[in-house]
């Protein structure tokens, strides 16, 4: 591991996380462990610990393009879920699987969902490499989530959305949390949904423009 590596991811905590109020310690330190350098292709590992949204993947051949989340909005997104050493979390949209390695530092095991394939496979190699064994990848729709695993106590979206599906929701267990980005550009907010007592209620709490999820579109109606 890189000793220049070593030196930006202790600056992004003291210079991206700590100054954006992410101070829960379990998340920290996770930040601090995992070398987000690793999920990140060759030829841009260099710019692994930007303060924006970095591009995994260019979009080509139909497929959209993918992105780590910004450092600084990924660890507000998490802290906002209060992850505990118990949680069963489902990560939607795990793309290279950064999310899922650090959610995996907290939390007591980890589906890491994501859509495509290869995706999938380079996320699953790089975990294995990392020895994050309570970490399994499974491939599928987004928006329907992995029922098959649940419920789930944290349920974490890893970019934008127009929306969260309802078959999400119905995966949180008791006390579940779901945390996601809702809107576009400066408009967005991450937004916290809590299962209690049966019933989801939902808040906005901070503002946060990040790169979207593929899907989660809502039709626009038909307008007069």
């Amino acid at each position: 591991m890189s000793a220049d590596f070593a030196v930006q991811r202790a600056m992004m905590i003291e210079g991206q996380l700590r100054t954006r109020d992410v101070n829960y310690v379990p998340l920290l330190e996770a930040m601090r462990d995992i070398p987000r350098e690793a999920f990140v292709p060759g030829p841009r590992k260099s710019l692994a610990y930007m303060d924006e949204d970095l591009a995994i993947r260019l979009a080509d051949g139909g497929r959209p393009a993918r992105f780590l989340m910004e450092p600084a909005q990924f660890a507000r997104l998490v802290q906002l879920a209060r992850v505990k050493s118990s949680d069963l979390v489902l990560d939607v949209g795990c793309a290279t699987g950064y999310s899922a390695a650090v959610l995996s530092r907290m939390a007591s095991f980890v589906v890491a969902l994501e859509c495509d394939p290869d995706l999938a496979e380079t996320a699953s190699a790089t975990l294995a490499q990392l020895d994050c064994l309570n970490v399994t990848v499974v491939t599928g729709d987004l928006e329907k989530g992995h029922p098959d695993e649940g419920p789930y106590d944290v349920v974490m979206l890893g970019g934008a959305v127009d929306y969260v599906p309802d078959a999400l929701l119905q995966q949180l267990a008791e006390g579940g949390r779901l945390v996601a980005v809702i809107g576009e550009g400066n408009a967005a907010r991450a937004h916290l949904f809590i299962k209690e007592n049966g019933f989801v209620s939902s808040r906005p709490d901070f503002n946060a423009a990040v790169k979207r999820l593929p899907g989660f579109r809502e039709e626009a109606g038909f307008v007069f």
